[in-house]
């Protein structure tokens, strides 16, 4: 008995582990993988890099494509998309 006495305070540190930090981080990476597979074409993004630029193609796999100024295309992997600035509606 008093060996299971000893093992509760390391059962209730990995609790309040699992609650405070391993939980909320997996939310938030199934909120940005689902952020991710939305993206459209004429969505208006943030890249990490902090580059603001409109998605003019969606390719297959990891990779789109962002106008990031007139006439100024570059390629970027998808999951470095951080944030998207306005959703563009979905096509009738």
């Amino acid at each position: 008995m008093e060996a299971i006495g000893q093992f509760i305070p390391l059962i209730l540190i990995f609790a309040i582990m699992w609650f405070l930090l391993i939980r909320p981080q997996q939310k938030k990476m199934k909120e940005h993988q689902a952020m991710v597979a939305a993206l459209r074409k004429g969505d208006q993004i943030v890249t990490q890099g902090g580059m603001i630029g409109k998605v003019t193609r969606v390719k297959e796999g990891e990779e789109i494509e962002v106008e990031i100024a007139e006439g100024v295309k570059v390629r970027i992997v998808r999951n470095t998309v951080a944030q998207v600035l306005s959703k563009t509606e979905p096509a009738a």
